[in-house]
């Protein structure tokens, strides 16, 4: 039969909770019937064995109290001393049946019962022979009567003595039963830990697994990451919760594609108007339309430079909405990382070049897995980042390998490195740091938004890693996976 999935957050969090306890109650409460059990019989014992050692002791006593009477009648022969005697053996007789009553309450014992039979005929007899003696006895029947107690005193003695080891056999008995219960109680609670813990590491996965998921969409979503769909799995409620965030990222999707649509739109329609403003001032500076003054081409040369600084600004936009629109979604592909590599440099070759940058690439001869356009651009704008920053003569470290799982990229320059201050926004749009650049390359300020847009794409981080090189170094982790590695030379340097 197949178990139903919780129906709610809450439904799940009562079964664990009855799951767990209700072992717990049921050990505890059949702990405490068990221990009442074993307390009631030994308080049951206990009373029993006092009473019956009383009786017992009682019962020597009034043995001994019944030899005296018997004594005396025969030295005095005073026939009120047969009242004494006759009231004596009636108390001996109440005695005696109580003490057959708590014997009763023990376990069968024909030795037992052989003594209070004995103990309940010698009476009797020696009650008649006073009763039937018209006048004091001769020493010889004075000792066949003392000989008849000594009988009666070694039945009680006897009987005592069957009594205490009764008593003692069922404390022995006890306390067998004391120990299996014991025993019984400690496995139940050892019984019951592996139980608890097996079911609080069940429940914590039920929890964990959607919650880290939760988790991880917010996380992306935060990002800007929407490529991924959301579906949770889970208690009802968590599902919800999961739909929510799935509309809400279909919702972001929307309004990203819309205020890309709106960056190119506006673009354009800038350019059209900027393009007839640059086309005037270069007629102008040209003396096309007429010789200008010292002032006027000076006024005309600040036009032209703010018409190109602002036809940069709109191609910027433009790059950006086009990156934008195609970080939506992943296209794997299986790929060598070298040979991609070397196309990221090669198209860059000219500006390393005039630059006189030296080159420390390792990059291990490995098949991914990746998208391969975002992996290039995430190269190329890393190489374009270390360019720019890199003075004249300096040198950039490629590195890549795969660790584990992860494809580990590296990207180290030898320029003035990043401000600790200006490390928490050099990912946004459009932000250009104030370190004074090192090449003639001038920067658009989306390079690095991109980078970390793409890696995020991919479920991997970006980090800044400080202490190994003297400039900025970026450390990607991509979990790409490794279909193969070749025997060739690990890295090679340029």
């Amino acid at each position: 039969m197949r178990l139903s999935k919780p129906k709610s957050l809450s439904g799940l969090v009562l079964l664990g909770f009855f799951l767990v306890a209700v072992p717990l109650l049921i050990a505890i409460v059949n702990a405490a019937f068990q221990i009442r059990s074993l307390t009631n019989q030994s308080q049951t014992l206990l009373t029993q064995g006092m009473q019956i050692t009383h009786y017992n002791e009682l019962l020597v006593e009034q043995i001994a109290s019944l030899e005296r009477s018997a004594s005396l009648y025969h030295i005095i022969g005073n026939r009120e001393l047969l009242d004494v005697y006759r009231d004596r053996h009636s108390r001996f007789n109440s005695t005696l049946e109580e003490m057959t009553r708590l014997a009763g309450q023990l376990e069968p014992s024909p030795a037992r019962d052989e003594q209070l039979r004995l103990l309940r005929d010698e009476s009797l007899h020696l009650l008649q022979a006073q009763l039937t003696r018209a006048e004091p006895g001769t020493a010889e029947a004075a000792e066949r009567e003392a000989a008849d107690f000594s009988i009666l005193s070694g039945a009680a003695t006897a009987l005592g003595e069957i009594n205490r080891r009764r008593i003692d056999d069922r404390v022995a008995t006890l306390k067998k039963a004391t120990d299996r219960t014991q025993k019984s109680l400690f496995w139940q609670s050892a019984a019951l830990v592996p139980w608890t813990i097996a079911l609080a590491f069940g429940f914590t996965l039920l929890l964990v697994r959607p919650l880290r998921l939760l988790d991880r969409v917010i996380g992306e979503l935060g990002r800007g990451t929407f490529s991924r769909a959301i579906k949770v799995d889970g208690p009802r409620d968590l599902e919800q919760l999961g739909r929510q965030l799935e509309w809400l990222r279909m919702r972001l999707l929307e309004l990203a594609q819309e205020k890309n649509r709106f960056l190119r739109h506006m673009s354009h329609e800038l350019k059209t108007p900027l393009a007839n403003i640059r086309e005037g001032t270069e007629l102008l500076m040209d003396g096309s339309v007429g010789s200008l003054g010292e002032d006027q081409r000076e006024v005309t040369a600040i036009l032209r430079d703010n018409g190109l600084k602002l036809q940069r600004l709109i191609e910027n936009l433009l790059s950006f909405s086009a990156w934008q629109a195609q970080s939506s979604g992943l296209e794997l592909s299986e790929f060598k990382l070298r040979p991609l590599v070397k196309g990221v440099l090669e198209s860059q070759q000219l500006t390393l070049v005039s630059q006189r940058v030296k080159l420390d690439i390792r990059i291990e001869d490995v098949t991914v897995t990746a998208d391969r356009s975002k992996l290039r651009l995430i190269l190329d704008n890393l190489l374009s980042n270390a360019i720019k920053f890199t003075p004249r003569n300096g040198s950039i470290a490629v590195h890549a390998a795969v660790v584990g799982s992860q494809l580990v990229l590296d990207m180290a320059d030898s320029g003035p490195g990043i401000p600790v201050d200006e490390r928490s926004r050099i990912f946004e749009a459009f932000y250009q740091g104030k370190a004074q650049q090192g090449g003639h390359v001038r920067g658009t300020g989306i390079g690095l938004s991109v980078v970390i847009e793409f890696v995020h794409a991919h479920g991997g981080t970006i980090d800044i890693v400080d202490g190994e090189y003297s400039g900025a170094h970026f450390r990607v982790r991509l979990p790409v996976k490794q279909l193969a590695r070749n025997s060739g030379e690990p890295a090679h340097a340029a």
